[in-house]
């Protein structure tokens, strides 16, 4: 039995093939970027989901696999995004994108290297 563990996390996850398809979004993902009445957008094209810059940064990424990492805000909400790709064995496949709320105060701890 495969178990979906990004299904019970408190983020949004959205999976892509490197032609830039949906292939699959989790509960928190969908209720994210679905608006009440849209239809499911697993199997469209990432890009048409974006506007301009988004959309030429979505395609360069498509095209040049590289991790990109931002934070956003809408509505008081702050949100990290991290989009990176992932792989098939040593085959690029495509790119993840995962979205979280951030509390309004993060701490940092930095570590040090055992000695």
């Amino acid at each position: 039995m495969k178990r979906d563990y990004f299904e019970g996390a408190d983020l949004a996850v959205t999976i892509c093939a490197k032609d830039g398809t949906i292939l699959d979004m989790n509960q928190k993902s969908k209720k994210t970027f679905l608006k009440p009445g849209m239809p499911e957008i697993i199997g469209q094209n990432v890009l048409d989901c974006h506007p301009e810059p988004a959309r030429s940064l979505l395609a360069d990424m498509l095209e040049h696999p590289r991790t990109n990492v931002y934070t956003v805000e809408k509505e008081g909400v702050k949100k990290l995004i991290f989009q990176t790709p992932w792989y098939d064995g040593d085959e690029y496949a495509g790119f993840m994108e995962l979205s979280m709320v951030l509390p309004e105060v993060i701490p940092n701890r930095v570590r040090k290297p055992k000695q």
